[in-house]
């Protein structure tokens, strides 16, 4: 699926929503999920050839696979929360939509510990004594 079909998507399922949005908006916040969905999904193929571009450049850059994985755990972490919280303010619950960015930081801050561990040890061990 290419940007054109995707953009498409999104326009139609605004169209629609803002339709159904007056009528039956239990079912306009359905429809608004299932798009974001639907989108989410057509991006999968993309995604995957990110990784293993990423993947690719890491091995070449030998680079340990553990520091990999982790950040492309705090990406995947960040991509959630954010559609999460979209999710939840589009539904008119802003204090929800800042409560999933806020375990989606602490999350993410949790995942880095190893790595701002490694980062520290590097630096201290240019330094004499």
């Amino acid at each position: 699926m290419d940007i054109l079909q995707i953009v498409g998507i999104g326009i139609v399922s605004s169209i629609l929503i803002l339709l159904l949005k007056e009528q039956k908006s239990s079912l306009a916040f359905m429809l608004a999920i299932f798009t974001g969905l639907i989108i989410f999904l057509a991006l999968i193929q993309q995604i995957s050839h990110i990784f293993k571009l990423i993947d690719y450049m890491a091995g070449k850059a030998n680079i340990h696979g553990v520091y990999v994985e982790t950040i492309l755990k705090i990406i995947g972490i960040a991509y959630i929360a954010e559609f999460g919280a979209h999710l939840t303010k589009d539904a008119g619950l802003s204090s929800i939509a800042s409560k999933i960015e806020l375990a989606g930081k602490v999350f993410i801050l949790l995942l880095s510990i190893p790595i701002l561990t490694a980062l520290i040890e590097a630096i201290l061990g240019f330094f004499p004594g």
